[in-house]
């Protein structure tokens, strides 16, 4: 893409107007209806489809449920883009007229936002294939949220048994709680890598009434989560970024029973590998210690439910691409923003491939209301964040942003665009 002026992509963008209604009316099909992960076989289904009809070659059920397409179209890089597909046991509370039409599920995290600009730049990328050179691959990933998606597609033989080639680049983006028609970018390690445990303090059951004759895993659980606030202060030095959050805790079925177990569930957020495992040893040794304190019948059982490596932006990529999003957006549109801790799992495709990745931001909130609360500094009262049940991005400009970012995007890593 010429440094001067943006007439190539204007060309292939140029189509997007025309089919902009239909992509809104799949965004709120897709929020309609929603699907927990791997169990996303309607919106797999739809994707499919549309990718058939859009000239890829399609392969459907890898890992699951997730969905690829090829474009294969003369030489040139091997470009991925992607796309998660799946929702949240979240209960919708956003008033919008196509709110989640399945009870206790919900795209709290956008994902059908993903799934919508995707589809759309294949659209806009096939039919200006005229105008590029290379390989496009569109993956739409399964199960994101449990952050085992991309690890089950490349199990299944992604790159291994050439079910797509493997990418020269990865390319990804999230919808965010901030300004729409805004993108934001982060070089490096720009999401934390997550550890998701649950420990199971074992005790000896009896009557309410004789707790001496018990050993009390509720009490044994309730220390063990105090002590565990103390890692983050107490053993990590200041300059790290951790969190530790304890996100569940299940013991007991009635008032005069003490249990004979109490379940602890907690996630770790890291950004060092050192750390994490620093963190992660605090942990278990000090639900070790609490029922060894308390003289439990046995040790307690730790068990790693699910984790997300850190997200990484490959410096040389993030340039490039930001350069073709200023050139598209204007260089007030396009700004630095800090690591954040949450979590991703694109960056194992990348991985996997020995590709660089970057993985970008798309503002999805009224930019008039995000304006505001951050004037008054109301950001975290007045904006809702993902994962909460008011999280619902506008549609415009969030899906035209997306979608132009998606094209211009895999244009500035192809053949012929630059």
């Amino acid at each position: 893409m010429s440094d001067s002026d943006l007439s190539f992509p204007a060309s292939v963008l140029e189509p997007l107007d025309a089919r902009l209604a239909d992509l809104v009316a799949l965004y709120e099909d897709l929020h309609r209806h929603p699907e927990l992960a791997f169990q996303e076989t309607r919106t797999a289904a739809e994707v499919a489809r549309r990718l058939t009809a859009y000239g890829y070659d399609v392969t459907t059920g890898i890992g699951g449920t997730g969905v690829t397409g090829v474009l294969r179209n003369g030489p040139g890089p091997v470009v991925l883009l992607r796309a998660d597909m799946d929702a949240l046991p979240v209960t919708e509370d956003s008033g919008v007229p196509y709110a989640s039409t399945v009870p206790g599920r919900m795209h709290a995290c956008g994902h059908d936002v993903h799934v919508t600009c995707l589809l759309g730049a294949a659209d806009l990328l096939a039919a200006g294939r005229d105008r590029w050179s290379g390989t496009l691959v569109v993956l739409f990933q399964p199960a994101e949220e449990a952050g085992n998606g991309a690890r089950a597609m490349l199990a299944d033989g992604l790159y291994s048994k050439g079910l797509v080639p493997t990418p020269d680049v990865v390319l990804a983006q999230h919808v965010a709680p901030f300004g729409a028609g805004l993108i934001a970018y982060c070089p490096g390690a720009c999401m934390a890598a997550a550890d998701s445990l649950e420990i199971t303090f074992h005790g000896t059951g009896g009557h309410g009434s004789r707790p001496e004759t018990t050993v009390d895993p509720i009490l044994m659980a309730a220390v063990f989560v105090q002590r565990v606030q103390s890692v983050v202060a107490l053993e990590i030095a200041a300059k790290e970024q951790v969190v530790v959050t304890v996100g569940a805790f299940h013991a007991g079925d009635t008032a005069n029973v003490i249990p004979d177990r109490a379940v602890v569930r907690l996630s770790v957020r890291s950004f060092d590998q050192n750390v994490r495992t620093a963190v992660l040893a605090a942990i278990d040794r000090i639900a070790r210690a609490e029922a060894a304190a308390s003289d439990a019948p046995r040790e307690p059982e730790v068990k790693a439910l699910d984790s997300f490596p850190v997200t990484v932006n490959d410096a040389a990529v993030l340039k490039g691409v930001n350069e073709s999003f200023t050139q598209l957006l204007g260089a007030e549109r396009v700004f630095a923003y800090e690591p954040t801790t949450g979590s991703e799992d694109a960056g194992e495709l990348a991985t996997a491939a020995g590709a660089p990745l970057y993985y970008w931001w798309l503002g999805g909130w009224d930019l008039d209301v995000f304006r505001t609360a951050l004037a008054a500094g109301r950001l975290a009262q007045d904006i809702p964040s993902n994962h909460s049940p008011h999280f619902v991005p506008v549609v415009r400009p969030t899906l035209v942003t997306g979608v132009q970012a998606m094209t211009v995007a895999a244009l500035s890593r192809l053949d012929g665009a630059v």
